[in-house]
């Protein structure tokens, strides 16, 4: 039978489209997900990158109110790659027993991360830089955690020494294989990241996969090293003196604040050193960042590709008569940039809402169409990026300093608190850069307050709205209403876990 012309051309179509369905991949609908991970930074520092803020922040979503629950490097990073609070996690600190990666593999977390849900769903995934404190502990400085598709990090060594945070003359476990990296100017750290990054993103793109790089630097964290392009920059740049800058009478603060000596002159001197390396560390991020985007560019992906840039944790320099450090319940240390270009996301759109670090996790599980575990505590930001009003959103964020959900505080000597706190005669900073300041401590950050609970019973109380600085600690003055109402809110909150927190921090 002869079969019409018009018919064979209709058939053909269809054979044609058959074949170009078989071809792509159900996944290569899915978007891809890349989220930049600096270390120590705050939100201050974003203002000496321009090309982030350029190309992300310009082009995306900008989050006022991003929160770290932890403020120290293990914990949030758990805290991200699971979607849970401290307090569930089980991950304290930075080191054992209580923290660190060790803790991380022995608990077995590693089982359940974003990257092995979104590696079940399709996803081609790598980790590119830092990973977790203290990796690989136990393991095989060749161990690869599960959900990795590739994987570029150093290995340290048994003593949680990593040459990796100088930039130079560290070794990576590349996919299994340990290559040892010199001190040359191409293999600064930050650069060698971004090489890696790009090629990930070509050879993904070739082979017609989604996929999800999380990409962390070691800026700016100390000691700060910048690239050899950079090391004679921002010569004249000044650190900043905040209201909160050596503060002139810390008496209403935590016993763990109260009787610090005010910042010397030498004192002061190595903190504007050491700000001006940060700042230049942080200009091979910015040139990371361009890279990225100009090869998503060249890889016609980037219409196709959220970018997430974010911080661990924040820093304080200086404030509160605080040397260089974190892991406090200020504002400098809990507030980081969080800033999100993707499809649907309005350019120049700033997010007021509370959000934070717990967060990420069930976020790009949204956006790759998975449903994440029972166990998460955080909230999808999805939502949020695409502009949709919700009902019910988080009233308060979480703070915790080791402390446990299931037997209240602990006590400091189970997590790593590094130099205990000098009263009197100060050592110069430099000797005692980045401690640990403060006790054990749990706290609500609101729209309008911040309040901490101490293991040594002390209380603070500071209005965010009269007070941003965090001067005048209210809790002696404040009415007992409102104390009760924050004592009991976060009596509740610091034991919520899963659903339970999403309902808690709703409704004081």
């Amino acid at each position: 039978m002869k079969i019409p012309r018009s018919l064979l051309l209709v058939l053909c179509c269809v054979s044609l489209c058959a074949c170009d369905i078989e071809r792509t991949p159900a996944a290569a609908t899915k978007p891809n997900i890349i989220l930049i991970l600096t270390d120590d930074m705050t939100v201050g520092d974003l203002a000496f990158m321009p090309k982030t803020k350029m190309l992300i922040e310009d082009q995306g979503a900008s989050f006022s109110q991003f929160l770290i629950s932890m403020p120290l490097c293990c914990p949030s990073r758990t805290s991200i790659l699971r979607g849970q609070y401290s307090h569930n996690t089980k991950i304290l600190g930075n080191e054992p027993p209580a923290g660190g990666f060790e803790r991380f593999y022995q608990l077995g977390l590693e089982g359940s991360t974003i990257a092995v849900w979104l590696q079940n769903a399709g996803y081609r995934t790598a980790l590119i830089g830092k990973y977790l404190n203290g990796y690989p502990a136990e393991a095989s400085r060749t161990y690869i955690p599960p959900g990795w598709t590739e994987w570029y990090s150093s290995p340290g060594d048994i003593n949680y020494n990593d040459a990796a945070y100088t930039e130079f003359n560290y070794t990576l476990n590349e996919n299994g294989a340990l290559v040892k990296y010199g001190d040359a100017p191409q293999d600064y750290g930050t650069d060698v990241y971004a090489a890696r990054a790009a090629d990930f993103i070509q050879r993904s793109a070739d082979a017609g996969q989604p996929f999800f790089a999380y990409i962390a630097t070691y800026a700016p964290h100390n000691p700060s090293t910048p690239a050899p392009r950079d090391a004679d920059k921002f010569a004249d740049l000044q650190l900043p003196h905040s209201p909160s800058f050596n503060e002139a009478d810390t008496s209403d603060k935590s016993r763990f604040f109260a009787d610090d000596p005010l910042l010397t002159d030498t004192d002061i001197e190595l903190l504007q050193q050491k700000y001006q390396l940060r700042i230049r560390s942080l200009q091979a991020v910015d040139d990371l960042v361009e890279t990225i985007v100009q090869k998503l560019q060249a890889t016609d992906q980037l219409d196709h590709t959220y970018i997430f840039f974010a911080s661990d944790n924040g820093f304080h320099l200086g404030e509160h008569r605080l040397p260089a450090g974190k892991d406090t319940a200020f504002e400098e240390d809990i507030r980081v940039p969080l800033l999100v270009r993707g499809p649907g996301v309005q350019p120049g759109k700033t997010v007021q809402q509370i959000t934070g670090n717990i967060d990420l996790a069930p976020t790009f599980a949204e956006l790759a169409g998975i449903q994440p575990p029972d166990f998460v505590d955080g909230r999808s930001l999805v939502p949020l990026l695409q502009g949709r009003f919700i009902w019910g959103w988080r009233k308060a964020y979480l703070l915790e300093r080791g402390v446990s959900g299931e037997n209240g505080f602990v006590t400091d000597s189970a997590i790593t608190l590094g130099t205990p706190r000098l009263t009197g005669e100060r050592e110069p900073v430099d000797s005692i850069y980045d401690y640990k300041a403060g006790g054990s401590f749990r706290g609500l950050r609101t729209d309008d307050y911040t309040y901490v609970e101490f293991q040594n019973g002390d209380v603070e109380l500071y209005d965010l709205r009269a007070d941003p600085y965090q001067l005048e600690n209210i809790a002696r003055t404040a009415g007992s209403a409102l104390l009760d109402k924050f004592h009991k809110w976060l009596s509740e909150l610091e034991n919520c876990a899963e659903n339970s927190c999403r309902e808690l921090d709703a409704n004081p």
